[in-house]
């Protein structure tokens, strides 16, 4: 079929639903038919092999990849002596995890033994506790202005950055970039020096500079004393659309650089859970949900030990953030009073169509268990703030875990209360 394919853009990927070593090998063995033929056939017109396993239907994707090949005439420049050069590019996503898969290792050396005629195009990269000396082996198959998406996932965050520090500043079209500290049970002996730990971090922001593309940071389990948040933003060259830091501590000047940093004003999706912001950090917060109201969409601020005074500090922002259209607030330590006064705040936003609520202090017994007729009826209530005002796609109220089933208790639109309690 590969050497048959009669038009420019062919997603193989989608009828490969399993990685499987065969299947790949005669794909690949396709495009080595088609290049070892010393003239190309008039009916060649293969321009792009796509291994990504597409979710989208195949007979809709293909005709749509124009910006994948190249038009006749550049075809045709590049035919030198009947030699043809870089003549199929083959385009996949990457996870590595622990140690190279058999069908992994499959297309990395038939790549790089065709290195003069195929260009293999990673778009999506994710590296999870993977050997650093492999990683830049694997990074130089590939042209790292290709990738648009990288994952990072290490437990030697500084060390791992300034080894990969090299190839990272050439992501030219790197739009997405998620970096997450592992905990990860090691025998290795880890060197966590104070000056290799700062070289690597400025070897990294360095090279951070470099990238004119990124949209979209994310951030987990990271400690911002080694790698300085406020060095972090000061890097960014464009606006940022979605910004994650998730478990992890900020200062009270990390605060202050996030209200503060002009990439952020246009954001639309904010996520800071599992952060435990202070009186003065609230009041930082506020700032930055100010600055971002026109555009916000999106707002996670779960489980960030928020009481009655820092909530009721943000009311007045959060009723500005009109484009706002899901919002969660699970696992924040108010009272029923704020908790109303939250909601009615919320209920008139009205392209809010997702909202998480936590269930009140006053709900649980001193063993942590849920009054389930009195949280029952307080939902009734709440619920009747919101649609007095609009008709919302998900609202929830949360308790918290079940101690009868060990799950997450609701109340919404659709489910009164955990299965368990029906």
């Amino acid at each position: 079929m590969v050497a048959a394919w009669p038009f420019s853009y062919l997603p193989v990927g989608a009828l490969m639903e399993t990685p499987n070593v065969e299947l790949l090998q005669a794909v690949l063995g396709g495009v080595d038919i088609l290049q070892a033929q010393k003239v190309r056939p008039r009916r060649w017109k293969l321009r792009v092999l796509d291994l990504r396993n597409m979710t989208q239907d195949f007979w809709d994707v293909w005709p749509s990849r124009k910006n994948w090949y190249c038009s006749t005439e550049t075809e045709s420049q590049e035919q030198v002596g009947n030699k043809l050069r870089r003549d199929v590019k083959v385009v996949t996503d990457l996870s590595l995890r622990f140690y190279l898969k058999e069908h992994q290792t499959c297309l990395l050396q038939w790549a790089q033994q065709r290195k003069d005629s195929v260009q293999l195009c990673c778009v999506k990269m994710i590296i999870f506790a993977f050997p650093v000396e492999i990683i830049n082996e694997v990074l130089d198959i590939f042209l790292p202005d290709d990738i648009e998406e990288l994952e990072l996932f290490t437990n030697q965050v500084l060390i791992f950055l300034g080894h990969i520090a090299p190839h990272f500043g050439h992501m030219t079209k790197l739009r997405k970039f998620c970096l997450t500290h592992t905990f990860l049970q090691t025998d290795m002996v880890v060197n966590t020096l104070a000056d290799i730990e700062e070289m690597c971090a400025l070897q990294f922001l360095s090279e951070f500079s470099k990238l004119n593309s990124l949209k979209h940071l994310s951030m987990e389990g990271i400690y911002f004393s080694h790698l300085p948040l406020q060095q972090l933003l000061s890097c960014l060259k464009t606006p940022l659309e979605s910004l994650s830091i998730n478990l992890c501590y900020l200062t009270h000047s990390d605060l202050i650089n996030l209200s503060q940093c002009q990439r952020l004003c246009q954001l639309k999706h904010l996520n800071l859970s599992n952060v435990v912001f202070s009186k003065s950090g609230v009041t930082h917060l506020r700032v930055l949900l100010e600055n971002t109201a026109d555009s916000l969409q999106t707002l996670e601020l779960a489980n960030c030990r928020m009481g009655d005074s820092e909530l009721s500090a943000l009311l007045p922002a959060l009723s500005q953030c009109s484009q706002i259209t899901t919002a969660n607030f699970y696992d924040n330590d108010i009272s029923t009073a704020i908790l109303k006064k939250l909601v009615q705040s919320m209920a008139n936003l009205s392209n809010l169509t997702a909202e998480f609520y936590p269930a009140p202090l006053e709900c649980y017994d001193p063993l942590g268990s849920v009054h389930v007729e009195e949280f029952s009826q307080l939902c009734i209530e709440l619920q009747n703030i919101v649609f007095a005002k609009r008709q919302p796609k998900t609202i929830v109220f949360g308790t918290g875990i079940c101690l009868e089933c060990r799950r997450r208790c609701v109340y919404n639109t659709e489910i009164r209360l955990c299965q368990c309690w029906q």
